[in-house]
């Protein structure tokens, strides 16, 4: 009876640890809304092709600045497109830059990160004067100047995301492996003759990776957010390929004959917004080893 009853006991331990994170995660019920909000943003994203009901392009002149109805949920916009099919390649628009934009900002703040920790003073003091003086830059005027040099383009957008929010994970990286350098289990690796490469690769990165996760979750609505005010601008993604800022710009013209378009634009952000935010939240109480520890 005993061994039936242990055997029965689900224990997190004897799991696997990204199940172990998934499974806190998921009983946390700010998490679990939060990720089945953002899930079903990403299938719309991955599957727009199959979920969008019309060409987000098609123009329908006759039913422009219509309301919502049975065959346009969300209404049309001021040439007749339909707003929901607009929303969803938008999404696809968001994510990519967001997918993009914070993984060239995440490889290039690790890499600086874990050379600045591991190397000399003087490496580390030129890396921090440098993602000083990038973070230092205003982003809108930086995103301009290169808008002027290159022309507005998804990849100048993404560019610019980059490379003004690696800083922060610089910095991130950067003092955690100073804090780590002088563990017991890293001074052990290179007392065998772990190389630097070795090292950060096998002994540094899986204790970064629970604060870069927070991060990241709490990067993305901010990088959406700086994606579709760029483009809101006419500085970012260029019509007539579907964006939350440019849809959000053209609502704004024509906010007083069709409120619904700015509302149909500006819902996906506020709520990824707040998706991703709550996200971050609850991805910091489960991975903070305080509150592990009192479980």
């Amino acid at each position: 009876m005993t061994d039936a009853t242990t055997t029965s006991v689900t224990d997190d331990s004897t799991a696997p640890k990204r199940f172990v994170i998934l499974r806190r995660l998921l009983r946390n019920p700010t998490g679990a809304v939060a990720t089945m909000v953002i899930l079903l943003f990403i299938i719309a994203a991955i599957a727009a092709p199959l979920v969008a009901p019309y060409d987000p392009n098609a123009l329908a002149p006759r039913l422009r600045m219509q309301g919502p109805t049975l065959a346009n949920w969300l209404g049309t916009d001021q040439i007749g497109r339909d707003l929901l099919s607009r929303v969803i390649y938008g999404t696809r628009t968001a994510f990519k830059v967001a997918l993009l934009g914070t993984g060239g900002a995440l490889f290039a703040g690790m890499a600086m990160g874990m050379i600045a920790g591991l190397g000399s003073k003087l490496v580390d003091s030129f890396l921090v004067l440098i993602n000083d003086s990038v973070k230092a830059l205003p982003l809108v005027l930086f995103a301009l100047v290169l808008v002027s040099i290159y022309g507005p383009s998804m990849t100048t957008l993404i560019f610019v995301i980059s490379a003004s929010m690696a800083p922060g994970y610089f910095r991130v990286v950067r003092n955690q492996v100073l804090v780590l350098r002088n563990a017991d289990f890293v001074v052990a690796a290179e007392a065998i003759g772990s190389s630097r490469l070795r090292l950060a690769a096998t002994h540094l990165l899986p204790n970064l990776i629970g604060p870069i996760l927070v991060l990241v979750a709490m990067d993305i609505p901010a990088v959406i957010g700086i994606e579709s005010g760029l483009s809101f601008l006419g500085q970012g993604v260029q019509p007539p390929q579907s964006s939350w800022g440019n849809m959000l710009a053209e609502g704004y013209t024509y906010v007083r004959q069709a409120p619904h378009i700015a509302v149909a634009a500006g819902l996906p952000i506020v709520i990824t917004t707040i998706a991703f935010t709550f996200l971050g939240e609850a991805l910091r109480d489960v991975l903070d080893p305080r509150k592990i520890a009192r479980r």
